[in-house]
């Protein structure tokens, strides 16, 4: 007779792992036995769980930081199934079977216990996880770009000492030419000691041509403005070299970064063609070559889920449910799913309802009941989630279609959109303001006060509730 055993593991980072197996009735063959992710210590594990011929096991265990993803990829090639259980999940179950507190021992027997506890929870597990380069790579951007984008905002606060002829003339973007000003010649006086012709001939190299005698004479004047703004008095006015020396040092960084992330691009779109060779999910409206690759990196494998559904679950676009009876309240997002993910949807969502005259026209209605736009915004990332599943398990690229089901080019779409499904921006200030206005209305509690000691705007109530000091 075939049996399935279920091997419950509690997996540690440094410390030893704990498992516990349990038979098909949820008694325990063993518990408490402790390993470490070695090679040796794995094989002893394997024979502890004395397998007869045509008997299966089942491994249930947490995703704990990467630790999971060699030991899952281990026991895999063995033959285990594999399912991952969401720390949440096991964290209510916890509290349920137990009502002590939280120690290792207890957590394998309770993973060993799930398939009887909670079956529905249940999903085998076949991807690498942080393994698989591209869900990695994806997510190390990601983190880079932040890093660039918090530099940034530093060089605009230090910017602003010098005066705001310098956001002309370098823009807003910080691109390579206006990081290597910055990084050699932010002190104004040695700006104007460098002169036109030499400045003009370092932003042609810096930016292969395409800054030149204006952008240089841009610069020479930002730099006039700065020392007519301080003054040239040492007690009084600004050390510019000490403040050049400060924003360099951010430029420095921010060039750092930016080469970093132009070789990591390059690492992606090699990653991405593998992964989907024929581009189905870059076919999508809104959806770039980054967003492609980082829907394809955090997804995995899209056969990997259920349904549909599923995958809009573990995006957290969905809202989240209080149901009792024939009460049924939906408030809020899930976030329960990948961040980044939510993050790339979000962005292609507002993209592509300016292409997609379908999902031009759904945010249209969502607006129009006084939605708010990041509200609208989510419902349209739902959506398209969904096509490019679709597409995606389906191996067919997305179809741009008219709201009448005609099929149509990116073109078309976007003059269709701007012609029927524009919405104003009176309508969505509109739509903020009375949700505002409404959350506003709904807070309950003391009124607002700037301290707890402030007084009231109504009189206290002096009045003893005590009845035995009448």
């Amino acid at each position: 007779m075939r049996v399935e055993l279920v091997l419950g593991i509690d997996v540690a980072c440094r410390a030893a792992h704990q498992a516990s197996l349990a038979r098909p009735d949820g008694t325990f063959v063993w518990t408490g036995r402790k390993f470490f992710t070695r090679p040796a210590e794995l094989e002893a594990l394997w024979a502890a769980l004395g397998l007869a011929e045509g008997d299966t096991v089942r491994v249930v265990l947490e995703p704990t930081r990467n630790a999971w993803a060699p030991l899952a990829s281990w026991l895999r090639r063995r033959g285990a199934k594999v399912s991952m259980v969401p720390t949440t999940q096991s964290a209510d179950l916890r509290a349920y079977y137990s009502k002590h507190t939280k120690n290792d021992h207890l957590d394998s027997k309770l993973l060993a216990r799930l398939p009887l506890l909670h079956p529905e929870g249940l999903r085998e597990h076949t991807s690498n996880g942080p393994a698989e380069p591209l869900r990695r790579i994806v997510k190390i951007r990601s983190s880079i770009v932040k890093r660039r984008t918090a530099v940034f905002q530093r060089l605009d606060a230090q910017l602003e000492l010098l005066g705001p002829a310098w956001y002309d003339a370098l823009g807003s973007n910080y691109g390579k030419a206006a990081l290597a000003v910055l990084a050699r010649y932010a002190d104004p006086t040695s700006l104007l000691r460098l002169g036109q012709a030499r400045l003009t001939r370092f932003l042609i190299r810096h930016s292969r041509g395409a800054w030149r005698d204006d952008h240089a004479r841009a610069l020479l004047t930002a730099a006039k403005q700065s020392i007519e703004l301080w003054g040239t008095d040492p007690g009084t006015g600004i050390d510019f070299a000490e403040l050049a020396a400060d924003i360099a040092v951010e430029a420095e960084q921010a060039q750092v970064l930016t080469e970093q992330i132009d070789d990591l691009d390059e690492r992606i779109a090699n990653l991405y063609a593998e992964a989907d060779p024929t581009g189905i999910v870059a076919s999508a409206p809104g959806v770039g070559p980054v967003t492609s690759a980082v829907i394809t990196g955090r997804i995995g494998d899209p056969h990997r889920f259920t349904s549909l559904a599923a995958i809009r679950a573990y995006s957290g676009l969905v809202p989240k449910v209080a149901q009792s009876g024939q009460s049924l309240h939906q408030h809020g997002l899930t976030k329960a799913g990948d961040p980044l993910l939510r993050e790339a949807l979000f962005a292609a969502a507002d993209a592509a309802r300016r292409t997609d005259p379908q999902l031009a026209a759904k945010y249209a209605r969502l607006m129009a009941t006084e939605r708010h736009h990041d509200s609208a915004i989510c419902h349209i990332a739902t959506t398209l989630l969904t096509r490019i599943a679709t597409c995606w398990r389906t191996g067919q690229h997305y179809v741009l279609r008219d709201t009448d089901g005609r099929q149509i080019t990116e073109a078309e779409g976007r003059q269709i959109v701007r012609d029927h499904h524009q919405v104003d921006h009176r309508t969505r200030a509109n739509a903020a303001s009375k949700r505002q206005s409404q959350r506003l209305k709904n807070r309950t509690g003391r009124e607002q006060k700037e301290s707890q000691s402030a007084p009231a705007s109504r009189p206290a109530n002096t009045k003893s509730t005590n009845p035995s000091a009448a």
